[in-house]
C-alpha cells in the first residue's frame, strides 16, 4: 500500500466517528431548544390528552437514548422524517433546498477565490500602495457584518440603482439570467468577508515562499520574475491557500444561513430558520445535520486536496 493511499483510507476512515459524534451533537443541541414542538403543531387544539397522543406518535415521550436510537437508525435506512409542521417528507424538503443552498455556497466561494488569490499574490509582490489598498480590503472584508453589507447592498443597487432585485430565487433550470439575477446579491455579500480571508492567507503564503533560499537561487539562474511567482511561489503556497479556503466554507456555510432569510432565498439555512421558530425538531435536526455533514466532508476532500499538492502531508500521516 503506497503512502497516499494510506494517507486516504485514513481520513476516509477518520470522518466516520467524526460524523457519528456530530450526530450525537446535533441531537443533544436541538433538545435544548426551549418551547415544546407539540404545543406550537397544536395551536389552539393543544389540550393534555392531544399532547400525549402526538407526542407517542413522534416518539418524543421516551429517553433521550430511545429517541436517538429510533433517529439514527431512520437515518442510516434512507429515512430523513417528516416535517411535523406541513407533514412533508424531509427527503424532498432537502431535495428542493440543498440545491439553493449549494450554488450560493460555491458561486460565492469561486467568486472569493477569484477575488482573494489574484490580489494575495499581487499583494505578496507589489510595492507599498498595493500592500495598503490590500491590507484596506482585508480589514473591511473581516470587519464588515454579513447581514449589514447585504444590506447596504440592496439599497445601493435596488433603492438606488433599482438594477437588481432585493430578494427572491428563480431556478437556473427555469431562467439562468434571471437566476444570476437574483444570485448576485447575496453571492457578492458573503464573498467579500471570505476573499478578504483568502487574500490574507495568500499573502503571506506566497510571501513566505519567496522568502526561502531557493527562490534566491532562481533568480540568480535568470528565471523570469513571473515564472517564479505562478510557477513555483504560488505553487508551494497551495497547501496553505487550500487550506484556508475549506475551513473558510464551513464559515461561508453558517453564513448562508443569515444570508439567505435576508434575501428570501428557499435554501436550507432558510428552512433552518423557519423550523427553529416553530420548534420543529425534525426538521432543524435533518437541516442542520446536512450542513454539518457537507462541512465534513469539504474539510476531507481538503485534506486530500492537501495531501495530493504536498506529498509530506501524506507521507508524515502514514508513517
Amino acid at each position: 500500500m503506497t503512502s497516499r493511499f494510506a494517507f486516504v483510507v485514513r481520513r476516509i476512515l477518520l470522518t466516520i466517528p467524526v460524523l457519528f459524534i456530530m450526530s450525537i451533537v446535533v441531537f443533544l443541541i436541538i433538545r435544548l431548544v426551549p418551547g415544546d414542538p407539540v404545543r406550537t403543531m397544536l395551536g389552539f387544539r393543544a389540550t393534555a390528552a392531544n399532547i400525549a397522543e402526538i407526542r407517542h406518535q413522534l416518539g418524543l415521550d421516551q429517553n433521550l437514548f430511545a429517541q436517538y436510537l429510533n433517529w439514527i437508525g431512520a437515518l442510516l435506512r434512507g429515512d430523513l422524517g417528516t416535517d411535523i409542521v406541513s407533514h412533508a417528507s424531509l427527503a424532498e424538503l432537502l431535495s428542493q433546498r440543498l440545491p439553493v443552498t449549494f450554488e450560493l455556497a460555491g458561486l460565492s466561494m469561486l467568486l472569493a477565490v477569484a477575488i482573494g488569490v489574484p490580489l494575495g499574490v499581487r499583494a505578496a509582490v507589489g510595492g507599498r500602495w498595493v500592500r495598503r489598498l490590500t491590507e484596506g480590503f482585508v480589514i473591511l472584508g473581516v470587519s464588515i457584518p454579513d447581514f449589514w453589507l447585504g444590506i447596504m447592498l440592496v439599497l445601493l443597487f435596488t433603492g438606488t440603482l433599482a438594477v437588481l432585485p432585493p430578494s427572491g430565487y428563480v431556478p437556473f433550470t427555469d431562467n439562468p439570467l434571471d437566476n444570476l439575477r437574483y444570485m448576485i446579491l447575496p453571492v457578492l455579500t458573503l464573498a467579500v468577508g471570505e476573499a478578504a480571508y483568502i487574500l490574507r492567507t495568500t499573502r503571506a503564503a506566497v510571501s513566505t515562499v519567496l522568502d526561502q533560499p531557493f527562490v534566491l537561487f532562481l533568480r540568480a539562474k535568470g528565471i523570469r520574475p513571473g515564472r517564479i511567482v505562478f510557477g513555483h511561489a504560488l505553487r508551494n503556497a497551495g497547501p496553505a491557500i487550500v487550506t484556508v479556503i475549506g475551513i473558510q466554507f464551513g464559515v461561508l456555510l453558517g453564513g448562508a444561513i443569515i444570508i439567505e432569510t435576508l434575501f428570501a432565498l428557499p435554501g436550507v439555512g432558510k428552512l433552518i430558520v423557519t423550523a427553529i421558530n416553530q420548534r420543529n425538531y425534525p426538521t432543524v435536526q435533518v437541516g442542520v445535520l446536512a450542513i454539518a455533514t457537507t462541512f465534513i466532508v469539504v474539510s476531507l476532500l481538503t485534506d486530500l486536496i492537501v495531501g495530493w499538492l504536498d506529498p509530506r502531508v501524506s507521507d508524515g500521516a502514514s508513517t
